[in-house]
């Protein structure tokens, strides 16, 4: 049977094709986007309170390594194969490095409904590759120019509400604790997955708003938006067993390597390339890989993992 969520995606993506009336009021969606991510970062933070932090920084450290090569390696394919501006070619690449809070979330429902363990701190360290893509991506469309904004930049990654709702979530549970978050249980986790198909419902209508841009755009997008998840979900799959991650802390960094932004990435690049087409970026991240990564991408990254953890991490 498939799962209620993704059938909740693919409804949102009929509706948009059919250019149905149905959208979510911004403030309704503003609200399911708030809920997710608090969420997410309470998990996290709860997790945080029955660690030491010291005992985490090998892991955070080699992540934001990971978050560093990603747009690396999308860069030169973008300029020479795909024949983008240097502009374009880092605002996609960025994208490609940072994280889609919405294929956390559904990599998350999909491991619960197969109660598969995963490490809760993950939403740390979805938190952790928000931040070196956009760095990158503005120095491979800049240089170490005087002209970029640093300040504005910065304001816009640690300020910004998709990092601001993590952050104050792992905050807030990690210093409550277990016990301490027992009352908001029931609306924070319990309406977890009811919160997240509504949300998708939303996603589903505004990927098919972005299914136009790839007829202008050729082939190419298709295909990176297709290739560069699957690459980066096996640098991620081998960076987690080389952390002795569990199978599906494994798949968990495998999917968080293998999305591309859609929130932070385009709000950053905004600031600092503004020359940059955003129709492309999101053609991509949001009319390919994100669908792709709900439908194909993350189950197919826990069979990944199950391989990897039998063979590598032996």
């Amino acid at each position: 049977m498939s799962d209620p969520i993704i059938l909740f995606f693919i409804f949102g993506i009929v509706a948009g094709l059919l250019r149905s009336e149905l959208r979510l009021p911004s403030a309704i969606y503003d609200f399911l986007s708030m809920t997710l991510l608090l969420a997410i970062g309470l998990k996290g933070g709860i997790e945080l309170a029955k660690q030491p932090f010291l005992s985490l920084a090998p892991q955070i450290g080699a992540v934001f390594l990971m978050g560093l090569l990603l747009p690396l390696v999308a860069f030169p394919l973008l300029r020479l194969a795909g024949g983008f501006g240097r502009a374009d070619a880092a605002s996609i690449a960025a994208h490609y490095g940072s994280v889609s809070v919405g294929t956390f979330a559904v990599g998350i429902a999909y491991m619960h409904s197969r109660a598969v363990f995963y490490e809760e701190h993950m939403s740390l360290l979805l938190v952790v590759l928000e931040i070196p893509a956009i760095l990158v991506g503005i120095l491979l469309a800049r240089g170490l120019s005087k002209q970029t904004q640093w300040g504005s930049v910065a304001h816009e990654i640690f300020a910004g509400k998709g990092v601001i709702l993590l952050l104050g979530g792992l905050g807030i549970g990690w210093v409550a604790g277990p016990a301490g978050v027992e009352s908001i249980a029931p609306f924070f986790f319990d309406l977890f997955k009811g919160v997240l198909a509504l949300f998708l419902l939303e996603m589903g209508i505004i990927t098919a708003s972005k299914l136009g841009s790839l007829r202008r755009y050729g082939l190419f997008i298709i295909g990176f938006g297709i290739a560069m998840p699957l690459f980066s979900a096996l640098v991620g799959g081998l960076l987690a067993t080389a952390l002795g991650l569990s199978v599906g802390g494994v798949a968990m960094l495998a999917t968080l390597a293998a999305s591309a932004s859609y929130i932070a990435v385009p709000a950053a690049m905004r600031i600092s390339v503004p020359e940059a087409n955003p129709a492309l970026s999101l053609a991509a991240s949001l009319g390919v890989t994100f669908p792709f990564n709900v439908l194909v991408g993350i189950p197919l990254y826990y069979q990944l993992a199950s391989w990897l953890t039998a063979t590598v991490g032996v």
